[in-house]
Formats: structure tokens, sequence, C-alpha cells
């Protein structure tokens, strides 16, 4: 299931974009501003997108069954996918074909001047909230790894996701802004078109990292340099000598599988070398804060000539 923190940032989000697409769609239908329109349909991609990742989260929490014995926390996974999938689309790709639209036919904003204005600035102050909110929960799992870092090596989907659609959508609020004051001030109904068509650049930027970041987990990924470290360390000890291998891959977010094989001493009794094993077992759930399937085999190490 989705994390305590990375649902709290899901909701913080949903409830304001879903405020927000009501109030742009409002202000689009007063003025025609082809921004207004980019970033309505924007703020209803971003609230498809939180409902899509808590769909997942919730089919992530079905049990294992024989077609999938292993579970089905990937599903967190190909949710978020879709994700990037719909911020492409719906987002990125229409906020271009809307630029095109008014560049082709541009027009000033001739009634009701203050609303896009006073929209686009309430709109900044709701997601301002709900990205106060995702980093919040973030910094809680973060520790001491960049922004950067943490978008790129967090094996949960949702703050990740939840990060870049908040930073887009401020970015893009800020775009609408230019835009539509420069028509205001200038008259030219080119300038909202430019807003638009960085709305677009900017969606299509960031589903492509999404993309991008998502096809590797659900390839598989393996689990973090620092929890192979901690893998490794907690399997030695009594009865076992050394690592020979190990390989670790992400079932999900919160379940990890672990396959190593493990140098036992050659004299060991096989009673000896099944205490070893349970033994390892037990330390290396010790040492992670998620579940584990373990898989260990016992092996002697031969020294090659």
């Amino acid at each position: 299931m989705a994390t305590h923190g990375g649902t709290k940032a899901i909701i913080a989000a949903l409830t304001a974009n879903a405020g927000i697409a009501v109030t742009k769609f409002v202000a689009f239908a007063l003025t025609g501003s082809s921004a207004m329109l980019a970033e309505g349909v924007h703020s209803v991609a971003d609230s498809g997108n939180q409902l899509l990742l808590l769909l997942g989260g919730r089919r992530a929490r079905r049990l294992p069954d024989e077609e999938h014995p292993f579970g089905y926390g990937r599903a967190r996974y190909f949710y978020a996918f879709v994700v990037s999938i719909v911020l492409f689309t719906l987002g990125g790709l229409f906020a271009l074909y809307e630029a095109w639209h008014k560049f082709s036919d541009p027009h000033p904003i001739d009634a009701w001047h203050w609303v896009p204005i006073a929209v686009l600035l309430a709109a900044i102050v709701m997601e301002g909230f709900s990205l106060r909110t995702a980093v919040r929960e973030s910094n809680l799992v973060r520790g001491k790894q960049s922004w950067v870092g943490f978008i790129r090596t967090s094996r949960s989907p949702e703050l990740p996701v939840v990060l870049l659609e908040d930073i887009g959508a401020l970015l893009g609020l800020v775009f609408a802004l230019f835009g539509v004051g420069m028509t205001l001030g200038t008259g030219d109904g080119r300038w909202d078109a430019i807003g638009s068509a960085a709305i677009g650049v900017l969606l299509v930027v960031i589903a492509v990292i999404l993309a991008a970041e998502t096809k590797s987990m659900l390839l598989g990924e393996s689990a973090t340099p620092r929890d192979v470290a901690a893998v490794r360390a907690a399997l030695v000890g009594e009865g076992v000598e050394s690592v020979i291998h190990l390989r670790t891959l992400h079932l999900g977010p919160d379940e990890l599988l672990v396959a190593a094989k493990l140098a036992v001493p050659a004299a060991a009794s096989a009673a000896d070398v099944a205490e070893a094993i349970d033994a390892a077992e037990v330390r290396v759930r010790a040492a992670l804060p998620i579940t584990c399937v373990i898989y260990l085999e016992p092996d002697l190490r031969h020294t090659r000539v």
C-alpha cells in the first residue's frame, strides 16, 4: 500500500487541483484565454493522476495468489507510469495544440480583465500549499539526499510523482500569469499563446522524466546501495563466513526480494548450516524496515589457482 506520507501528499494535491480546475475553467469561459484553458486541462490531468496513484495503492494491497505469488506491489509502479502518459497527452500535447490554435487566430482578452490574474494568484497559493505538504512528507524519508537524488533513487513512486507534478503546476501557473499579463498589457493575444506553449513544453518534459523513472521501476530495480550494503553486512555472522554473491529486487516499494549464495564452513554439519541460514534471515529482516522475501543458498567458497 502507499506510504502514509505519500497518501497524505496525494490527497493534498488532489484537493488543491480539483478546486483550481473549476476556477480556471470559469476564468476561461469569461475571458477566452488559451493559457487559462491549458491550465484548466492541466489541473484536470493532475487530479486524474492523483486518483490513479490512490487506485494503484489500493490495487497493490491485494494478497498474493497462484498467478502472482509475489503479490501485486508493482501495481503502484504501473499506475505511476500511466500518470506520465496522461500528463504527456492530456496535459502537454493539449497545451501545445491550444497554443498553436491561439497563435493561428490571436485575440486579446476583452472582458473580465481581473479574473485570470485573480484566479492564477489564488491557484499559486493553493499549489504552494500542496507542494509544501509534498516537501514536508518527502523530507521525512529523504534523509541527506539531494532532491534530484531522491527522485531518481526513491523506490516509492507517489512522493516523487506528486513533487514533480506540483513543481510543474507552479511553474505552469507562472507561465500562464506571464502570458495573460503580457496579453492584457499589450493587447496582443500571441503572448497568451506563448504562455500555453511554455506550459505544454514543461508538461512534456516532466512526463518524459516520470516515464523514464517509472519504466526503470517496472523493469525491476535493486535495493538502494545503502540497503544492499546493510543486507550484505547482516548476512555475515556466526556460521556464515562471507557472501559469495547477492541479488536484490524490489517486488514493490515496500517489499524486497533477497537472493544470496553464502559461504559456510566446510566442516559444518547440515544442522549447523540450517541454523546459520535461519539466523542470517533474522538479521536481514532486522536490518531493513521493509518486508523481505529471502532465499539463501549455502555453499563453499572455492579458491581458484
